[in-house]
């Protein structure tokens, strides 16, 4: 989907506005994007009770973006595009994100054991106002960008795992970067036992998505 914009893409400025090594590899290594990496400072306190999933998701992904964009000030010329995107578990009416520390992690995977949980990821694209690219219409963010953005949703099937499986899990350090305790891409991959939707999503960024709203953005503009 991406191949006809690659040479487009990778001829202006890409800001990723994530530390997350996930996103970069799939970016990078998946799709042979070029981008530089600024990590959004943004603390993520948002209040859950008030929102839904993809709000919720939606809303801390806009705002980590907004940050890093206004961090990069106003001089010229402003990055073509800023990536932002941030990713939740959910179950049981929760939004769940990374464990705090190895009691949590160790009660979050216990959560998840033999159900299904969904995992949502909010994207949103920053371009700057006067960019051609943009259809008439997108939202303009402040006097320097507009922005479109999306979520994705895929459900996730966990298979039952016990006390000893859990604990040795966590004992190798896998659990704690990563929203809902677990990496499908690694060691956390043997305990779904299917999945609805797009991996990618689960892995941290809904990459095929992604792909399709550039496509929109830059081949029918």
């Amino acid at each position: 989907m991406l191949q006809p914009l690659i040479h487009i893409l990778n001829s202006q400025r890409n800001i990723l506005a994530s530390g997350s090594p996930r996103r970069k590899q799939i970016l990078l290594e998946n799709v042979g994007l070029k981008f530089e990496v600024i990590a959004s400072t943004f603390e993520e306190n948002l209040d859950k009770s008030k929102y839904t999933p993809q709000e919720y998701v939606l809303e801390n992904a806009k705002l980590k973006t907004l940050e890093v964009a206004e961090r990069l000030g106003t001089n010229e010329p402003l990055p073509d595009l800023i990536i932002g995107c941030d990713t939740v578990v959910y179950q049981d009416n929760q939004i769940i994100e990374k464990p705090r520390d190895k009691d949590d992690a160790f009660r979050i995977l216990s959560q998840l054991s033999g159900k299904t949980h969904s995992v949502y990821s909010g994207l949103t694209l920053f371009f700057p106002e006067h960019s051609a690219v943009l259809k008439s219409g997108t939202p303009v963010l402040n006097s320097k960008y507009r922005y479109t953005g999306f979520v994705e949703k895929t459900d996730v099937y966990f298979a039952q795992l016990s006390k000893e499986v859990i604990e040795g899990y966590i004992a190798t350090g896998e659990p704690m970067d990563k929203a809902g305790g677990y990496g499908i891409q690694a060691l956390g991959g043997t305990f779904v036992e299917k999945i609805h939707g797009d991996n990618f999503n689960v892995m941290g960024f809904p990459l095929p998505r992604f792909a399709k709203e550039l496509s929109n953005i830059y081949l029918l503009k």
